[in-house]
Formats: structure tokens, C-alpha cells, sequence
């Protein structure tokens, strides 16, 4: 005997829609910091601060030129990514043979390079908070990576701690910025009036903010998360364009809290710099917080690089969840074992993998924008906005100048 199919409830359809909702909002903010976060590490401590004291408020010009150039990238990044469906290693693939193989094995190379040095800024930044020896906090440090990475819900792990470790740094350093008394004035000034434009100082920060691994962290979240294709493009425009501003915000904190500090007359220690200033601003005290800043900073990208390195190496279809966990494990034992063979990773090593990262970031965004521009075919009938693909050929055209004046400065890093 046939029944008639019971209505359905308006009130369960709306509370599983806003449950879908904030889900979505949950990945997203996620995703966002992921990006914001990887980007946020020791080597970014590292060149705010050598910028900073070499340009002094010059460098504010520096800053606000990168976060507009990687805006303008990022947005291009996440929605090809996003909409497509796939990974930018397997968009190069569709577009050449090979070709995302190659961009594999360059950024797999760089996020090698910078998660040691994130290793060493967590060892540092263990020193900093607890006089603990830099080798033995580099190494629990990595365990704790490890363990959220081995934890039965490691995706929801690494969404919640990479935001409440984000959010952490960017007050903490505040703190310190309000202590300093920075000539906020004198900044705000070069941001239109640049006292010296430092060419290698813009391609670092770009290079070290959405170079490398870092430009594809957030979007690649987003793919494993389910959140992708045209009906998330407004989910996938606005977590590009926060997670920028939220990196952005943290490196205008930073570089206000040693700007204050230079400004003042005061010498800071070559050899530590960041934890000088931050030690001068606000005492005993300061140099505690910066240890928290350093090792949350570091922690936070050693999740992002080891996560988006390997994300490039696997497939979200045809790799165990068993298996991408194994190589993020391996990559950050490797890493580890690196950094505590040689010691410390010296600042100029961390200014060279953001230049460097510098240099190779045309190569991937170049890909992605002929993705937006010729293989629609890949974007599921997705009409790309061509004023977006123009500011983004733009900002690439000035990524690829830019690259092309840093090569000689960069080797000069070495000699």
C-alpha cells in the first residue's frame, strides 16, 4: 500500500542549511588563516625587521606595494583553483605535460628550505619564552606539528589553531607597537612619499607573503575541504582577499613595533635583532612576547608549508588520507633533522628564501593565469571576469620586472 511522502519541514531545511553555512564559514576562515599564517613565519619576523632597520620608514611604501600586488594575485589564484575544482600542480599538468610536475618539484624544493628555518624559529622562539636550548624546543616543537597532523580530526585541528595562533600574534605584536611609540606620522607619509624605493625589499616581501608554497595554502585548504566551483566564488574571492589583509596587518604591526624602537636612536643586536626591539620596547616582558610571537608563528607555518608541500606530491582522489599523513610526518622529520644537523637558520638564509621564492613566483602564477585567460574549458562554463584577469597580468607583469632586477641582489646575498 502506497503512502503519500510526509512534507518537508521548512525549519530541519533551514537549520541544515545554516549549519552548511557556517561549515562553510569555518573552512573558509580556515583556509584564509592557513594562508595568512604560512605566511606568517620566522622568516617573515626575520625581513620586516632587516627592512626595517635598513629603510627605516621608508619601508612602509614597500609594504603597502606588496599587499596590493598580492591581492591582486591571490584573487586569481584561489578563484582558478577554487572553480576548476584542482590543484595548481594539476592545472599546470592540463595545460603542458609535465609542466605541473615541474612546479611540484620547485616549490616542494623551496618549502623544504623555509620549513627548516620554521624549525629553527620555533627553536628560537622556545629560547625566547623559556630559555630552553633552540635544538631540543626546534624538535618538541615539531612533535607538537606532528601530532595535531596525527590527531583523528587533524583537519578541523589545523583550522582552530592556525586562527587562535593568528589572531595571538597580531595582538601580542600590537602590544609592543603601542609601547614602542612608532612615528606613525613619518610612515604614513612614505606610503605616498617614499624617501627610497628598495626594489629587492618589495620582491622579498611578495615573495615571502604569497611566494612559493604560500600562494596555493589557502586554496588548496579549500579544495579538501569540499568548498569549491562557481556557486563558492564569493566564499573563494573574499578568504583571498582577507587572508592577504590579515598578513598585511601583521607586517604593518611588526614593522611599527621596530620602527619605534629605530626611530628612537636605539642599536639593535645584528645577531637578534626582532628580539632586541621587542626586548627594548617593553622590557623583560617584550622579550617573552616575542618568543610567543616567534614559536607561534613558526609552528603555524610548519603546518602550512608541510601541508601544501605535500598536497602538491598527492592527489585528493587517488591518496589515502593515511598516506598524505605519513608524507607531511616525513617532510617535517626531515626538516627537523636538517635543522638540528646544522644548527640555526641564519637570517640571511630566510631573506634569501623569500627573494628566492621571489624569482620563481611568476612561473606558477603565470600557469594559472593562462588558465583564466585561454583553458575556460578547465573553469566548468565559469565566465572569468577579464578585468579581474587583467589587474592580476598586471601585478604579474610587475612580480616578473621585479624578479628579473632581484636576481643580481640576490646572489649578492652570498658573496
Amino acid at each position: 500500500m502506497s503512502s503519500t511522502p510526509p512534507e518537508p519541514d521548512v525549519a530541519d531545511e533551514e537549520t541544515a542549511s545554516g549549519k552548511m553555512k557556517a561549515s562553510t564559514r569555518s573552512t573558509l576562515l580556515g583556509a584564509m588563516f592557513l594562508m595568512a599564517t604560512s605566511a606568517i613565519g620566522p622568516g617573515f619576523i626575520t625581513q620586516t625587521t632587516t627592512f626595517t632597520v635598513q629603510l627605516g620608514a621608508a619601508f612602509a611604501f614597500a609594504i603597502v606595494v606588496s599587499i596590493l600586488l598580492d591581492i591582486a594575485l591571490q584573487l586569481n589564484v584561489w578563484r582558478v583553483i577554487g572553480v576548476s575544482g584542482r590543484r595548481a600542480q594539476e592545472l599546470g599538468n592540463l595545460v603542458a605535460p609535465g609542466l605541473g610536475w615541474v612546479m611540484a618539484a620547485l616549490l616542494v624544493v623551496g618549502g623544504l628550505v623555509f620549513n627548516v628555518g620554521n624549525v629553527s624559529g620555533a627553536g628560537l622562539g622556545t629560547d625566547a619564552m623559556l630559555g630552553l636550548d633552540p635544538k631540543i624546543g626546534g624538535a618538541i616543537s615539531a612533535v607538537i606539528a606532528i601530532g595535531i597532523f596525527l590527531s583523528r580530526r587533524a583537519g578541523v585541528a589545523v583550522d582552530r589553531i592556525v586562527v587562535v595562533l593568528g589572531a595571538l600574534m597580531i595582538l601580542l605584536t600590537l602590544y609592543v607597537a603601542i609601547t614602542s611609540g612608532p612615528p606613525v606620522g613619518t610612515a604614513l607619509k612614505n606610503v605616498v612619499l617614499p624617501e627610497q624605493v628598495d626594489v629587492l625589499a618589495i620582491t622579498t616581501l611578495v615573495g615571502g607573503t604569497v611566494g612559493g608554497y604560500i600562494v596555493y595554502a589557502g586554496a588548496h585548504r579549500l579544495l579538501d575541504s569540499g568548498v569549491s566551483g562557481v556557486r563558492h566564488v564569493r566564499d573563494i574571492t573574499r578568504g583571498s582577499v582577507t587572508g592577504v589583509i590579515v598578513t598585511g596587518i601583521m607586517r604593518i604591526v611588526l614593522f611599527l613595533a621596530i620602527l619605534g624602537v629605530v626611530a628612537g636612536g636605539a642599536k639593535l643586536d645584528p645577531a637578534r635583532q626582532a628580539a632586541n626591539a621587542f626586548e627594548i620596547a617593553a622590557g623583560e616582558v617584550g622579550l617573552r612576547i616575542f618568543g610567543i610571537v616567534l614559536w607561534a608563528a613558526a609552528i603555524t607555518s610548519v603546518i602550512g608549508a608541510s601541508y601544501t608541500s605535500v598536497s602538491f606530491i598527492t592527489s585528493r582522489t587517488r591518496t589515502s588520507d593515511r598516506t598524505r599523513t605519513m608524507l607531511v610526518v616525513a617532510f617535517i622529520a626531515v626538516s627537523t633533522i636538517v635543522f638540528v644537523a646544522a644548527g640555526t637558520a641564519p637570517a640571511t638564509l630566510l631573506v634569501f628564501a623569500g627573494a628566492f621564492n621571489g624569482v620563481l613566483l611568476p612561473v606558477g602564477i603565470g600557469i594559472l593565469l593562462y588558465v583564466g585567460w585561454r583553458r575556460t574549458d578547465l573553469l566548468q562554463g565559469y565566465h572569468y571576469p577579464k578585468w579581474l584577469l587583467t589587474i592580476g597580468t598586471l601585478a604579474w607583469l610587475v612580480t616578473l620586472y621585479l624578479a628579473v632586477r632581484s636576481i643580481g641582489p640576490v646572489i649578492d646575498l652570498f658573496k
